[in-house]
């Protein structure tokens, strides 16, 4: 509610630099004696606000950059770059601490992020606020807020994606809290084994990052979203099925490739939508709204997959991911309103009870 009040960039650029602020402290604290366990769950705490606010600041930019028809293309653009930071990054940290110490390690990324908010400095973008009247900031809130959730509402887009979504957070959720206990008891694979299997990961996510846009313009934003979960489904299925040995290795490989290459479909798809559906004044609260949504189902995806692979199998945790993710796409494919989707939707021209003001930002 409260990104829709103010311009997101300068929140987008306070968030890189409160983080790079938040990393500096731990080696500071560490070199004047002062680090524990409260001081690093402060700084978790701190990065956690930031990835909440900044990172939906973040996304809302991204629409007042790119025009909306190329808002998937965009994503998958920003995918890449993620994606190419993820292959990279761990190698590099690694080096670092192996040749200059943790210390220096977190300097260094404090120095990236700040470089990172100067450089977001230079970005133009052109803005709608929503105008709110002087000293009736608090008492908005709570009609804010209920805006927001009737609009997704409203939405029978938003809706089904949402519910479909957060279906799969639930599988996501259950096949990842086992699947380093399935390589490691299972496949009897050294840690040296999984560290090189996450290889796969990155070019699972960086090959979908460069094919998604022309997949998603080939078939349509909403039969490629059902894919994304088609392709993660059949990697938890498929190491579900794992022999142990060699192949069972290789099959671990591929489990992670698939789930970088679904996830990467899902998200650029799945983000792509719900902005292009939703007039800029809504954009904040409507991302809010539904970032909840998608997470509630998290937890007990987490409990239900600790739980099978204590009580039953670890094998059952993955086939429980698999087989309700399966279900969820047979569901979505017969559901019009996903399926049918082959062209970004337009947004509502307007939106009730919204007064909009437009302000330009450097």
């Amino acid at each position: 509610m409260w990104l829709d009040r103010v311009l997101k960039l300068p929140v987008y650029i306070f968030g890189e630099a409160l983080l790079g602020v938040a990393l500096a402290t731990v080696p500071l604290a560490w070199w004047l004696g002062w680090l524990n366990m409260g001081w690093l769950y402060a700084v978790g705490f701190a990065i956690g606000a930031v990835h909440t606010t900044a990172g939906s600041a973040a996304q809302i930019v991204l629409t007042q950059v790119v025009p909306r028809e190329r808002l998937v293309e965009a994503h998958a653009k920003n995918a890449l770059a993620s994606s190419g930071a993820e292959v990279a990054g761990p190698g590099v940290a690694g080096a670092l601490i192996r040749f200059l110490g943790a210390p220096v390690a977190l300097l260094v990324d404090a120095v990236m992020l700040a470089i990172s908010a100067w450089i977001l400095r230079g970005v133009k973008v052109h803005e709608q606020r929503k105008e709110v009247p002087k000293g009736e900031g608090w008492r908005r809130f709570r009609a804010d807020l209920m805006e927001g959730l009737r609009f997704v509402r409203q939405q029978p887009l938003l809706i089904a994606m949402a519910t479909c979504v957060g279906v799969w957070q639930m599988c996501h959720q259950a096949a990842l809290v086992v699947q380093i206990l399935f390589a490691t008891r299972t496949l009897n694979m050294s840690e040296q084994a999984i560290g090189l299997s996450y290889i796969a990961l990155g070019v699972g996510t960086v090959s979908a990052s460069v094919l998604g846009h022309r997949i998603s313009a080939r078939i349509g934003p909403g039969p490629c979203l059902i894919l994304g979960w088609f392709i993660t489904a059949l990697g938890w299925l498929l190491l579900a099925v794992a022999p142990v040995g060699t192949l069972g290795v290789w099959m671990f490989g591929l489990m992670l490739s698939l789930f970088g290459v679904g996830a990467v479909l899902i998200f650029i798809n799945f983000i792509s939508l719900r902005q292009a559906v939703t007039p800029e004044p809504m954009l904040g609260r409507m991302t809010s709204t539904v970032r909840w949504l998608i997470l509630l189902p998290a937890g007990p995806g987490a409990l239900i997959g600790g739980w099978l692979g204590e009580h039953v199998d670890l094998r059952a945790s993955l086939a429980f991911a698999g087989c309700t993710c399966l279900l969820m796409c047979a569901v979505a494919w017969h559901w019009p309103v996903i399926r049918g989707v082959k062209v970004l939707p337009k947004p509502q021209d307007t939106v009730p009870g919204t007064q909009v003001v437009d302000e330009a930002t450097t």
